[in-house]
């Protein structure tokens, strides 16, 4: 839905009242009739028994104090990537109101994401990378004070990444076996931390980048290519806390794999 055909919901709070209705699979809490007209102060009247209710009362709407053709807004910017503070302006809300609004939306990505226990399979691209402000010292590992991400890549398919508390063989191969189906055959570079793979039920394939960045189908180029993708973004915020980044993280992922799909009614689909 582009801006245009959103704006001509967004301008009746009864219409983009009825957009959400229309969404859900809607039954009266003591009939359980579908049958409703749609009355005043966002509530429905069962049209076979007569009682009043409110359908969208637990859903994440209720979270926060906002019109319904406010939700529909924040979630079209949001899917576009416009600024906190501009959204803010746009909808005319407080900063503070529109910084919660995307951390609900934040929120259910990463609740979607943690949710999905799918295997990943086939040829797989390893990888870790670190997160954090431009600092003095050691780049990569042996960087110190920031965020270690720890990333897999299904060729031809998605990513998959998470937070680890270092780089050693114990947390990479934790991770990788957590998420990769044995038999897969799984690309990284000569980082020591990946030697045990082959022993885990992986047929194990490494690069060594201090002479070549690809040896054939040996290659980590992919995953690589996701990192730039995810700190490319992530720059823009100017910083985010340490108790928020993994949503903000997740977030990444999220739209890396649903690049080429339609975010604005995934994201609804999520309320």
């Amino acid at each position: 839905m582009n801006m245009l055909e959103l704006s001509k919901i967004t301008y009746d709070e009864k219409k983009s009242f009825e957009f959400f209705l229309k969404r859900k699979d809607l039954h009266c809490p003591k009939c359980k009739s579908k049958e409703y007209y749609i009355k005043n102060r966002n509530r429905v009247m069962c049209k076979k028994c007569r009682s009043l209710y409110r359908p969208l009362k637990n859903e994440l709407f209720s979270l926060l104090r906002i019109s319904y053709s406010q939700w529909l807004s924040i979630i079209k910017l949001f899917e576009l990537s416009v600024s906190c503070r501009k959204a803010a302006t746009e909808i005319k809300v407080s900063y503070k109101t529109a910084m919660k609004a995307y951390d609900i939306l934040r929120k259910s990505i990463f609740k979607k994401l943690t949710k999905n226990d799918s295997e990943l399979k086939g040829e797989l691209e390893l990888d870790e990378s670190y997160f954090g402000g431009k600092r003095k010292g050691n780049r990569g590992r042996g960087a110190k004070n920031k965020t270690i991400v720890f990333g897999i890549l299904e060729r031809n398919g998605i990513v998959h990444i998470n937070i680890v508390k270092d780089v050693t063989a114990e947390s990479l191969i934790n991770e990788t076996v957590k998420k990769v189906r044995r038999g897969s055959i799984v690309y990284t570079d000569k980082w020591k931390g990946y030697d045990s793979l082959m022993f885990c039920g992986y047929k194990h394939l490494s690069v060594d980048h201090k002479y070549k960045f690809k040896r054939g189908k040996v290659y980590i180029n992919g995953i690589e290519g996701f990192w730039s993708f995810a700190k490319e973004r992530l720059i823009k915020f100017h910083g985010v806390s340490k108790e928020k980044f993994i949503y903000y993280l997740k977030e990444q992922e999220w739209r890396y794999n649903n690049r080429f799909k339609n975010l604005f009614d995934i994201l609804l689909n999520y309320c």
